[in-house]
């Protein structure tokens, strides 16, 4: 291992054993490409045969001490040098240290270490082609596709997920119950902000197949990387990404309600259409027209440009811009979402 990677802990009084941790920092890029929201991948290749994994995961690398001297100027580093992307918007989510549910071990040099991934969320306003090897974006619909509801309810809820829940839950009322409200079955509402609840319940329930798979890693062994169980269950990732995706997904779909992050997603001009279609790829729901723009209306947060953009294939819309520079005046608020109701 190298020792530049790792941070030893003190001896366990109990066992007189040393444990390795290894500091491993993972990224979360959205971009928003044709209306939709999408993150971008790597498939890493294994540390012995040099095989590109079978299953996507987020840029992630190891935090060196010596070399980096924050968190976030090591992840800036690694997602460069392994997707040739520069990364813009970056915020710190979440550290993750889960046992068997760690990034790949070999991947970052940590041999038989423990590791604990620090996550962030990176956010573009545009998803550049980085024409690196197996690099991609890619929608997180593939991988959470119960979250989109900008068509309506998605019927795999009740086709699939709904029944596979039923069965786990048996006779156990706090199961389903938890399920229910989750996963807005029998009548319950839907919060678009339960990303990772979500994911979470399917993930002790056994229907995420990443669940097995941690399993068996926790218990010393080394399994290959799952198959998706359906298509309405998502497509895995490696190691513990589609979580640490979840948990991506979950603070920006908060967060644009408080905070006028959805700009950082926006060209520098823009119509509302394509800001109200950035704010419903983000949040999964429709909304309804007139009263978003009066929404943005209220806020102040955009101004016209009194120029037009011709380009939207049908009568031209007018272009804006956003008001950056209020924020060096005050505090400034996000975007309430007024859900288009049927």
């Amino acid at each position: 291992m190298n020792p530049r990677q790792a941070r030893r802990s003190k001896p366990n009084e109990r066992s007189g054993m040393n444990t390795a941790v290894v500091i491993g920092l993972s990224a979360v890029v959205v971009a928003i490409r044709d209306g939709e929201a999408v993150v971008l991948t790597v498939r890493p290749h294994d540390a012995v045969t040099d095989i590109a994994s079978p299953l996507s995961g987020l840029p992630f690398g190891p935090f060196d001490p010596e070399a980096h001297r924050t968190f976030e100027l090591g992840l800036r580093a690694f997602v460069t040098q392994q997707t040739r992307f520069q990364l813009g918007y970056v915020e710190q989510l979440y550290t993750f240290g889960d046992k068997g549910r760690d990034a790949p071990r070999a991947e970052v040099g940590a041999g038989a270490a423990r590791v604990v991934s620090v996550g962030y969320l990176g956010l573009t306003p545009k998803a550049v082609d980085t024409d690196a090897p197996d690099t991609a974006w890619a929608p997180w619909t593939r991988f959470f596709p119960w979250e989109d509801w900008r068509a309506g309810r998605p019927a795999l809820l009740d086709d699939a997920i709904a029944p596979a829940l039923k069965r786990w839950a048996a006779d156990d009322a706090a199961k389903w119950s938890r399920a229910r409200l989750a996963f807005a079955l029998d009548g319950a509402p839907w919060n678009e902000e339960r990303v990772l609840e979500r994911y979470e319940l399917l993930y002790e329930a056994g229907l995420a197949p990443e669940a097995a798979r941690d399993r068996a890693r926790a218990d010393g062994q080394d399994p290959a990387e799952p198959a998706a169980l359906s298509a309405a269950l998502g497509e895995p990732m490696i190691s513990d990404h589609r979580r640490i995706l979840a948990t991506g997904l979950s603070r920006l779909r908060g967060k644009i309600k408080y905070r006028p992050v959805v700009f950082e997603l926006t060209p520098e001009e823009f119509t509302l259409s394509t800001l109200q279609r950035t704010v419903e790829a983000i949040a999964g729901v429709p909304l309804h027209k007139q009263n978003f723009r009066r929404v943005v209306e209220r806020e102040e947060l955009v101004e016209g440009l009194g120029r037009l953009d011709a380009e939207t294939g049908g009568r031209p819309a007018e272009l804006f811009r956003f008001r950056r520079e209020m924020l060096a005046t005050r505090q400034a608020t996000g975007l309430s979402l007024p859900l288009l109701r049927d």
